[in-house]
C-alpha cells in the first residue's frame, strides 16, 4: 500500500471538518478497501482516535475493511429471487468463481455477495456486477455473465 498517496488524499481534506466520510469513501474508491494502515494515517492527520475512524468505516456498507476483488458479484436471495432459484444462482456463482458469498477470489477479480432484495422482483432471479443488472438467469447464464467480466 502507498502511503504517499494515502496522504495526497488526506491533504484535499486537511482542515476541512465533517470531511471523515468522504475521505473514506475516496480512499475506498482508491484501494477498493480501507486498510488498517490508511485508517490509522487518517487518525493520525485528523488528530481523531482510530476507533472512531473505524466506527465509521464499519458502519457503512460502502466500506470495507478487507480487500474486495475488481468487481463485485452479489445474488439477490430475497422472496421473489428465491422462489425463481435464486440459491441454484448463488450456487453456481460459487462454483464458477471457486469461492463462497463473503469471499474474494485469489486473483482479486471479484468478491461474491448475497442481497436479502435488490428491488426488482419481476427480474428474478437477479445478480448485479458492479452496476449491471442481469435479470431472469439461469445457472448456465451466471457463467457467461461473469466470464464477460475476466
Amino acid at each position: 500500500m502507498n502511503l504517499e498517496r494515502i496522504d495526497e488524499i488526506i491533504d484535499r481534506y486537511e482542515g476541512e471538518e465533517g470531511a471523515l466520510l468522504q475521505l473514506l469513501l475516496d480512499i475506498q474508491s482508491e484501494l477498493n478497501w480501507l486498510p488498517r494502515e490508511a485508517i490509522e494515517q487518517i487518525s493520525k492527520r485528523f488528530q481523531v482516535p482510530v476507533s472512531q475512524v473505524y466506527r465509521i468505516a464499519s458502519f457503512y456498507k460502502a466500506m470495507s475493511l478487507a480487500p474486495r476483488g475488481k468487481h463485485t458479484v452479489n445474488v439477490c436471495l430475497g422472496t421473489a429471487c428465491h422462489v425463481r432459484g435464486g440459491q441454484r444462482i448463488m450456487d453456481k456463482a460459487e462454483d464458477s468463481l471457486e469461492i463462497r458469498a463473503g469471499e474474494t477470489t485469489k486473483d482479486m477479480k471479484f468478491t461474491l455477495g448475497r442481497v436479502n432484495c435488490l428491488g426488482c422482483c419481476a427480474l428474478g432471479p437477479v445478480i448485479v456486477v458492479d452496476d449491471a443488472y442481469y435479470g431472469k438467469l439461469t445457472p448456465a447464464k451466471v457463467e457467461e455473465v461473469l466470464e464477460s467480466y475476466t
